[in-house]
């Protein structure tokens, strides 16, 4: 009986020619499956370099199933915001930026055709509608989905690659002095005034004094005890939850001068219960952005501060004000409820009047460093 022949072994790929003249190649996948090339070759070299790529991305293990890109930027992007559990803040700022920014441009396309060019010119085009800072954002979340889209791997590389694209380079935010602060507390009158001095003194954010109780505050030793916090949608509701970080749950010593301010607050206005809220309006609800929003606009013009001086500007107040009374930066860090140093930096200022008190400081060091080196000295020419 005659022995069965040797089965000869499949190639990877093969290469021919249409009648038109150019090559087509055809290959295996790692699945078993026949693939073609996206494109056909004006040549048998070019089609023949390509296969050898190919089969090199494959061995490497660096092969992109070219049909698994073939997913549409939209429902990607809209599951992958669903899937990540944000804060609810951060929830409705990504489906904004999405919303107004990303999916004009990208919500049409698939994964795979979202390219680095294509990016590049959506970046320009929104410069120039639109602010910086903002067009930053934007290009983070696309960077962070396409990102998570690498590592799914339905496309090979991520398109976002201009550098610093995502960086914000926010103008220095101006401070108040002490006189305005309190011009402040008295233009938004007795309800809201302590939300002035612990937003400057605390220095404490707008969403954590939103979310502040009764059962909170203490008034031997002076303290308020940050543990949520209630940001406000734009919708107009709060959601109360975690603070901004881990750091954000803490114990703010306040200064001794705020006593009387609290107590005030606490007989006049605060709800009665252990557990009520610290503020609230002249109705007994919850104090919305847009009701102080105009009591602030209107307090901030008779103090003569810019328009653009936000109410989260009275942190940087703080910042300032701590570092100038010889707070080092984990104690600021601390006592704002910050995890990083970069973002404790961004509210730490030194200002004309700050380096003139530096100068003259290190003018006095100076002076009575030489003081004492001269004196012996002169005790020793006297001696002589």
């Amino acid at each position: 009986m005659a022995g069965r022949k040797p089965q000869r072994r499949r190639e990877f790929g093969t290469v021919r020619q249409f009648p038109s003249g150019r090559f087509q190649v055809r290959y295996w996948a790692p699945d078993g499956s026949r693939r073609k090339a996206p494109e056909t070759f004006a040549t048998r070299g070019e089609a023949q370099t390509w296969l050898t790529l190919t089969k090199a991305d494959i061995e490497r293990n660096h092969w992109v199933d070219p049909d698994a890109g073939a997913v549409n930027f939209e429902t990607y992007a809209m599951k992958w915001i669903e899937e990540r559990g944000l804060a609810a803040t951060t929830d409705e700022l990504y489906r904004r930026l999405m919303r107004i920014h990303i999916l004009p441009a990208f919500g049409g396309l698939d994964l795979d055709g979202i390219t680095a060019p294509v990016v590049r010119t959506w970046r320009a085009e929104r410069l120039g509608v639109t602010g910086a800072t903002t067009v930053a954002k934007a290009y983070r979340l696309l960077k962070a989905v396409m990102e998570t889209a690498v590592d799914d791997e339905l496309i090979r590389r991520n398109p976002c690659r201009i550098r610093g694209a995502g960086s914000e380079r926010a103008r220095e935010r101006p401070t108040a002095t002490v006189d305005q602060v309190d011009a402040l507390a008295n233009a938004v009158g007795p309800r809201w005034r302590l939300m002035v001095y612990l937003g400057a003194y605390g220095p404490l954010r707008p969403e954590e004094q939103a979310a502040l109780r009764r059962r909170d505050v203490t008034l031997e030793p002076l303290t308020v005890r940050v543990t949520t916090a209630a940001p406000e949608l734009t919708t107009g509701r709060r959601v109360e939850g975690d603070t901004k970080s881990r750091a954000g749950v803490r114990v703010v010593h306040l200064p001794a001068f705020l006593h009387i301010e609290i107590k005030r607050h606490l007989d006049w206005f605060a709800e009665k219960e252990h557990d009520g809220l610290l503020f609230v309006g002249e109705r007994g609800k919850p104090f919305r952005r847009s009701t102080f929003g105009r009591r602030w606009r209107r307090a901030r013009t008779a103090v003569g501060l810019p328009e653009d001086f936000r109410f989260y500007d009275l942190r940087h107040t703080g910042h300032t004000l701590s570092t100038q009374s010889g707070a080092t930066l984990k104690d600021t860090m601390v006592r704002a409820g910050q995890s990083s140093h970069k973002a404790a930096l961004i509210y730490q200022h030194s200002d004309d009047t700050r380096q003139r008190e530096v100068a003259e400081g290190i003018d006095a060091k100076v002076r009575a460093a030489r003081d004492r080196d001269a004196s012996p000295r002169s005790r020793g020419r006297e001696a002589r």
